[in-house]
């Protein structure tokens, strides 16, 4: 026996999601339940939007904590980034100001049952969203952050940063993100 899927549009699951009492994605007419984060890896991206978010003060940049859903132009696919950067005038899907269509910078803390997707799957579904240009993926467990910039030609950079006595550089926000700042408290 197979089981029966019953797909939704994106305005069903908007609907729905807006009235609901836990956060889901939305991909391909599926919502997908998101499990809630472990004690560290709130702590790791809190630490990441605290760090951002004081650097760009003075900046036009936005940053948005993991309430904020992030559209793919196919109209397909929501998810919730940990963290959101936006440093052009925010575009929002409609008039609820939920939905961010321009981010900049993405970050995903890592989880043992997300890593996979996020690295892949999530991040192809985030390439097709013309602003975006860097991703962030940082790890709970060591003090690992992995980074992917977009080039010119749209192909992206990797970079691995290792160790509490490194830094990662944020080169789209001009920021720099110690790995002691961003593991304070779980490491």
């Amino acid at each position: 026996m197979v089981a029966r899927i019953n797909y939704i549009t994106p305005e069903e699951y908007l609907a729905l999601e807006r009235k609901a009492e836990y956060k889901s994605e939305y991909v391909d007419g599926v919502m997908y339940a998101m499990a809630g984060g472990s004690p560290e890896h709130n702590l790791i991206a809190s630490n990441v939007l605290a760090e951002i978010h004081f650097q760009l003060k003075s900046s036009p940049c936005q940053v948005y904590n993991s309430d904020m859903k992030v559209r793919v132009p196919s109209l397909r696919k929501f998810h919730y980034p940990d963290v959101t950067v936006v440093c052009d005038k925010p575009q929002f899907g409609d008039d609820e100001r939920d939905v961010l269509l321009n981010p900049l910078l993405l970050v995903e803390v890592l989880s043992e049952n997300t890593a996979a997707f996020d690295r892949g799957k999530k991040f192809q579904y985030y390439q097709e969203i013309e602003s975006f240009q860097e991703y962030l993926l940082v790890a709970q467990d060591e003090p690992v952050v992995e980074r992917f910039v977009k080039q010119t030609d749209g192909s992206w950079i990797y970079t691995k940063v290792e160790g509490l006595d490194k830094s990662v550089e944020l080169v789209t926000i001009d920021c720099r993100l110690g790995l002691t700042d961003i593991y304070a408290k779980v490491l």
